[in-house]
């Protein structure tokens, strides 16, 4: 199974509001997820983001795999660079 962290819509016409979700890659856009991790508010100005830090970075660790727009906000909260530093450490125990 494929995992996902992507936007999943919601809001109405003209007034989107975004979850960000932890879901499976073979799930429609606005169905069934796994765990919310976080919203997006494009209404707001400046555009409100908020990131539960800690649940998608143990979700990256085991693989999951984010959208674009959801990578550029993760690499914004620095949460990308954290990720890539940790992959790095856990390759330098393994060689030792």
């Amino acid at each position: 199974m494929s995992v996902k962290i992507r936007l999943h819509l919601m809001g109405t016409k003209k007034r989107p509001f975004y979850r960000i979700v932890v879901a499976d890659s073979r799930a429609r856009r606005d169905g069934r997820f796994i765990e919310e991790v976080g919203y997006y508010n494009p209404i707001t100005k400046p555009a409100e983001i908020k990131l539960n830090d800690d649940q998608i970075f143990n979700w990256l660790m085991k693989g999951a795999q984010p959208t674009n727009t959801v990578r550029n906000f993760l690499s914004d909260a620095g949460l990308m660079k954290k990720l890539h530093e940790a992959k790095l450490a856990a390759k330098k125990e393994s060689k030792k």
